[in-house]
């Protein structure tokens, strides 16, 4: 069994489970929210700076026991399509499985994908979602996907090959895309340029927001990852995003000189 221990407990979110639940608790304020999502995207930088823009969306949505996660290689090491469909996360708030079926079906219409495990032993992109994820749902397993960079034909192959694995499944399943926006430009250059992303989201246009991402040179690390959701969430049925929240670290730390930026959707 493959037991894969918490890269950023105590650096991006608390370590401790009690002060974990209290902080997520803080974080997502009214949690009566039972939306049913085919997908989300939320941020993955520290609590202190994006997780209050991550529990606007958590808190808004019913989190179904299986939910895949894709988000980006922050790290180098592993596969460039890393699925991990094997083992335990162990995490503050309690153990976490990997759902092998899923996991293995998505690895059979996506042959590209490799069954990797180095990828996801350091990242933090994936990890910093789950606790979200367990505060509302005891029952959880999970799909990591960890995502280098993609032509916009292999990102949409791979949303293809996903969503034909959970429509081919009887599990009510949730898509998690995990991104944070422009990086270290002003709170004004940012604003601008995740303004043109975010209207490719709610567009439900992912080749162009792959292009616009590109070509207006947008420091959004898990554009990947976002692609690959909408694509497949448009395959589940979606047809509509709604932005949640946009932030950015300015809005905490008080200097916008270099921040950034965060946000969070909704997809039906």
């Amino acid at each position: 069994m493959i037991l894969r221990r918490p890269a950023v407990a105590d650096q991006f979110y608390p370590g401790d489970p009690d002060r974990l639940h209290y902080e997520i608790g803080k974080l997502m304020g009214d949690q009566s929210g039972n939306e049913k999502a085919v997908a989300v995207i939320s941020p993955h930088a520290g609590y202190m700076y994006s997780g209050h823009v991550a529990g606007a969306v958590f808190s808004k949505i019913r989190i179904p026991p299986t939910c895949i996660i894709l988000g980006p290689n922050h790290t180098g090491f592993g596969a460039p399509i890393s699925v991990m469909s094997e083992g335990i996360w162990q995490m503050p708030m309690g153990d976490v499985a990997i759902d092998s079926p899923l996991a293995k079906r998505i690895l059979e219409y996506y042959p590209e994908a490799e069954e990797d495990v180095e990828a996801h032993l350091y990242e933090h992109s994936l990890e910093v979602q789950v606790p979200f994820l367990q505060y509302k749902q005891n029952d959880l397993k999970i799909c990591p996907i960890c995502l280098s960079r993609l032509s916009f034909e292999e990102s949409r192959r791979l949303g293809e090959a996903i969503s034909r694995a959970v429509s081919e499944t009887d599990l009510d399943v949730l898509i998690v895309a995990s991104t944070d926006m422009t990086h270290y430009e002003s709170g004004d250059v940012a604003n601008e340029k995740d303004r043109l992303a975010i209207e490719r989201i709610l567009s439900m246009d992912p080749e162009g927001l792959y292009n616009t991402v590109l070509l207006n040179q947008i420091t959004m690390c898990g554009f990947i990852p976002t692609v690959v959701t909408l694509v497949a969430a448009m395959g589940l049925g979606a047809t509509k995003a709604r932005l949640i929240k946009y932030a950015t670290s300015g809005d905490i730390t008080g200097d916008y000189r270099q921040v950034v930026g965060y946000s969070s959707f909704i997809i039906q």
